[in-house]
């Protein structure tokens, strides 16, 4: 069985760094962000981070009655968590320091890790299927949390992606799309719509 844990070292962002960035979104951390490996047999597949940055997601669906739906954008000032490729990104990282911790509300690096190592547990736990991608070496996956305290799930699988909020579903894969909201559902596929509302 593989171990699956959360490293010790904690560094931080030795400038801004984009994540992960595609035609429909991207998302971006700042300089000075606070970073901690999550490890799979002691190869570093991930990330749990903590600083300033932000998500952008286009979730618009245009259909023949005209665009539904709305960017998601978040700004991402809580920790989150990151599986995928982190080649590139081990690059851009620094030691992080005392006064580093104390900017993001931390007593020292304990405080950081005990919080990270609460989210890598509640997103393990539920069951996610982040080992696939662990496993893996393309594709990503984030969980943002979101005001309930619960976990907003993106997910990129080459030409799938997935996204997963508190309300709203959206689904692209090639000329595919679903939207799921509170108020309806719309299903695109080579440029035929269905909308049903709720």
């Amino acid at each position: 069985m593989a171990k699956l844990s959360i490293g010790n070292t904690v560094s931080k962002t030795s400038e801004a760094v984009t994540l992960w960035q595609m035609e429909k979104g991207i998302v971006e951390i700042s300089k000075n962000t606070l970073a901690v490996p999550i490890e799979l047999d002691d190869k570093e597949r991930g990330y749990v981070f903590h600083g300033n940055g932000k998500f952008l997601l286009d979730s618009i669906v245009e259909t023949e009655e005209g665009a539904i739906g709305k960017p998601v954008e978040k700004e991402l000032n809580e920790l989150f968590l990151m599986l995928g490729d982190t080649e590139e990104i081990q690059k851009r990282f620094t030691e992080a320091g005392e006064e580093d911790f104390a900017k993001m509300g931390y007593e020292n690096q304990h405080g950081f890790l005990a919080k990270a190592e609460d989210l890598f547990n509640r997103f393990f736990e539920k069951g996610m299927h982040g080992h696939r991608i662990l496993n893996e070496d393309h594709g990503f996956i984030f969980a943002f949390q979101n005001e309930t305290s619960k976990l907003d799930i993106l997910v990129d699988k080459g030409l799938k992606l997935v996204y997963k909020a508190m309300d709203m579903v959206f689904v692209s894969n090639k000329n595919k799309v679903v939207l799921k909201s509170p108020s309806e559902v719309v299903c695109l596929s080579n440029g035929k719509s269905v909308i049903v509302k709720k």
